[in-house]
């Protein structure tokens, strides 16, 4: 399951840049923005109810792991 989190975050990064590369290169107005928003939200959405959904099932805990 962290696995599929780290994916998930690093994939909010990546539309984090493709948005902030299409926001400087492209025309005033590109749709390209807003879709890179839209998926950077709908991400960050998924990645919150991946985190709650591992705590409670007790597949993650907070805190440093003692081995």
């Amino acid at each position: 399951m962290k696995l599929i989190i780290l994916i998930v975050f690093f994939a909010v990064i990546a539309s984090l840049a493709t948005g902030l590369y299409f926001l400087s290169r492209d025309d005033r107005g590109s749709p390209r923005v807003l879709k890179a928003l839209k998926i950077r939200v709908g991400l960050s959405v998924l990645l919150l109810v991946l985190l709650i959904l591992s705590y409670f099932m007790g597949w993650i805990s907070p805190g440093p792991q003692l081995q």
